[in-house]
């Protein structure tokens, strides 16, 4: 029997690929974008796009509201965007205050109305380092806390948690997929920066696949 669940689905390269891991898993797929106020907006054209070719029930949802509360991040005020790769101490800036729990809990809400039995999210081992809320540890407490949240249990499936950024890509080019449909930028310019941390470990996995990167940079 086909399943029904929800794929949180930014628009990024990572969460591309776990939308078509999910399909290709045979799964009925929801898929649900945030605008939380950041900068990269530009993802969410992509996931919009994406979702109109492929036929999928996909919803953004606006919670820029969130912004009253949470504050600080180089993501969603107007603090610059640090360049460097992931392991700099500087990344620390595009951490949003307990964003994946948030945006978790709102996709479980919606996947408990739908009757969907779990949430797809794209946390992966290169996030581990500055992102508490990627870490396996927090991904398998959730999953505890989303059995017992409903009356019906939802899980909590992180399919790359384990793997780099470079084995997400080698998996969706084994699936044929087209990462030009895909923003990963934190800058939210006409082509990407090449230079913040998230530029970098997409130019990196490219690379390590021997491959180019079909986005066009400044």
């Amino acid at each position: 029997m086909t399943q029904k669940v929800v794929v949180i689905y930014s628009g990024g390269m990572d969460s591309f690929t776990v939308l078509h891991n999910a399909i290709h898993a045979g799964h009925q797929v929801y898929a649900l974008s945030f605008n939380y106020g950041q900068r990269h907006v530009k993802e969410l054209k992509c996931a919009e796009q994406v979702c109109q070719e492929l036929h999928i029930d996909h919803k953004i949802v606006d919670i820029t509201a969130i912004n009253q509360l949470i504050s600080g991040s180089s993501l969603t005020s107007d603090i610059d965007v640090p360049e460097g790769h992931y392991a700099a101490d500087t990344m620390k800036s595009t951490i949003v205050p307990n964003r994946n729990m948030i945006l978790l809990s709102l996709a479980v809400g919606y996947a408990d109305s739908l009757g969907a039995r779990a949430v797809y999210y794209g946390a992966h081992s290169g996030d581990h380092f500055i992102y508490p809320d990627c870490r396996p540890e927090f991904v398998e407490k959730m999953n505890d806390v989303c059995q017992i949240a409903n009356y019906q249990p939802v899980d909590i499936v992180s399919p790359y948690l384990y793997q780099t950024k470079i084995e997400i890509l080698r998996d969706g080019l084994a699936m044929g997929l087209d990462y030009s449909k895909t923003w990963t930028c934190y800058n939210g310019r006409e082509h990407a920066c090449g230079k913040c941390g998230s530029c970098q470990e997409r130019l990196e996995a490219f690379a390590l696949n021997h491959t180019s990167d079909p986005l066009v940079y400044e």
